[in-house]
């Protein structure tokens, strides 16, 4: 039974320190680690999904993961519709 409460009281810990604002320092450390490519990406979703990371850098990094997502679809979609003018726009040089 007391190594449930010691259990118990470390968690509460872990949670009382998820739920401190960050510092600057910390803020400065995480930036420059998603700075770093390839890195960056993998950092993002431990980040985003880890229970041990505070609340703040959770919700940062969900927030940048979608962010990541709606430019990368964007750019896609750019790339599409561009393929398909430049596409139509060769096609009809064949006569020439």
């Amino acid at each position: 039974m007391l190594t449930l409460t010691k259990k118990n009281i470390k968690m509460e810990e872990i949670q009382n320190q998820n739920q401190q604002p960050m510092s600057v320092k910390d803020w400065l450390i995480t930036l420059l680690i998603v700075a770093i490519p390839i890195v960056g990406i993998i950092m993002l979703f431990v980040y985003a999904f880890s229970s041990t990371e505070n609340v703040n850098k959770q919700n940062w990094a969900k927030a940048q993961l979608l962010l990541v997502a709606i430019i990368l679809g964007l750019t896609i979609l750019m790339f599409m519709a561009f393929g398909v003018f430049f596409a139509s726009s060769f096609a009809g040089m064949q006569h020439y």
